[in-house]
């Protein structure tokens, strides 16, 4: 076990570096978290950029130089398992970060990921009524990659609020959350539908959203047709200040990356670690989880949210205000659906 007054090393493993959160937020978050609890621990960083196979590599690598604790957050949370496994022989502790590695997991921190499918469900719902249509209309689904069990999660919180509500008349799992693949299954989905015909867009996340965006506007979808997110990227934030996008959720990564950095030097420490809830994740049945609440964000309520936390500067934004003198509110010269909505 390792102890404070000596320090010890904790491995980061992230999944990526398309997504804009994970080295300018994640990362340096963690890293300051772990400082303020344990001043002399070392964090030792790796980044798979998508790649399973490097990520295992990766944690053998860490496990061989004696690292006892990693924070994971898994490109593949099912393949990774044996991962997980062989950190148990090593003597190694493992904190499920973001999302929920498959095998024997000390501990997990995210977000509430069905919650957040609930969010971006309703405010889909609320904005195509506020829009003016009655919601029967057809929608496109494009769900996360199916590798993530996030993603499944998000997948089954939208359908709660959506089903029964609208026509979802196509729906996709994304690989790996790549925009350009949202993008092509959206288009098409579009020209197969009618692009006029289409009253609203589900995307999992901002990444996708801004692919999906481009091919709203390639193939005609109306303008200030509904369009969801998740992450509170910056060119989200941009997109539903001008119109192309109605909302996105802001997941305070700091709150998480706190927790995740608590986890790993107590566990490391040999405490006995609590949450605030237990997860499963098939192979253990009771792991110490904290789950971080999300926050809805519109073109309301940024000024409270994102940019009141930092995360977004009030000069990236204020040339895109919607009450910006003389400039349409919306992209296409309009004000979209959510814009008219009080909050």
């Amino acid at each position: 076990m390792g102890t404070l007054a000596e320090g010890f090393r904790i491995g980061l493993l992230l999944p990526e570096k398309t997504a804009a959160r994970y080295e300018k937020y994640d990362r340096p978050s963690i890293t300051r978290a772990v400082a303020s609890l344990c001043p002399r621990c070392e964090i030792v960083y790796n980044n798979a950029n998508h790649d399973h196979a490097t990520q295992r590599r990766q944690i053998d690598a860490l496990l061989g130089d004696g690292v006892k604790v990693l924070i994971l957050d898994a490109v593949d949370a099912k393949a990774i398992a044996p991962s997980v496994v062989k950190a148990k022989v090593f003597g190694a502790k493992v904190v499920a970060y973001d999302r929920l590695a498959n095998g024997p997991v000390d501990a997990y921190t995210s977000f509430d990921n069905v919650e957040i499918g609930r969010m971006q469900g309703r405010a889909l719902l609320d904005a195509i009524k506020a829009g003016g249509d009655p919601g029967r209309g057809p929608i496109v689904m494009l769900n996360g990659s199916p590798e993530d069990p996030a993603a499944a999660e998000l997948k089954k919180g939208a359908h709660s609020v959506l089903d029964g509500q609208v026509t979802i008349a196509r729906e996709y799992d994304v690989p790996g959350w790549n925009a350009a693949k949202a993008a092509d299954e959206a288009g098409g989905a579009f020209a197969a539908l009618g692009p006029g015909k289409v009253i609203g867009v589900y995307s999992a996340d901002d990444g996708m959203a801004g692919g999906v965006a481009a091919a709203m506007e390639r193939t005609g979808v109306r303008p200030g047709t509904p369009l969801t997110g998740q992450d509170a990227e910056l060119a989200a934030i941009r997109r539903i200040l001008i119109g192309t996008q109605t909302m996105t959720v802001y997941k305070p990564i700091g709150s998480e990356a706190r927790s995740a950095a608590r986890f790993a030097v107590d566990i490391a420490c040999g405490k006995t670690v609590y949450g605030t809830t237990t997860v499963a994740n098939g192979t253990t049945v009771s792991i110490p989880a904290r789950l971080i609440p999300p926050v809805l964000v519109t073109s309301a309520t940024i000024a409270g949210t994102v940019a009141k936390d930092g995360l977004i500067r009030a000069a990236d934004l204020a040339d895109l205000s919607p009450r910006s003198p003389g400039r349409p509110a919306g992209a296409y010269g309009r004000r979209s659906p959510v814009s008219r909505r009080a909050s």
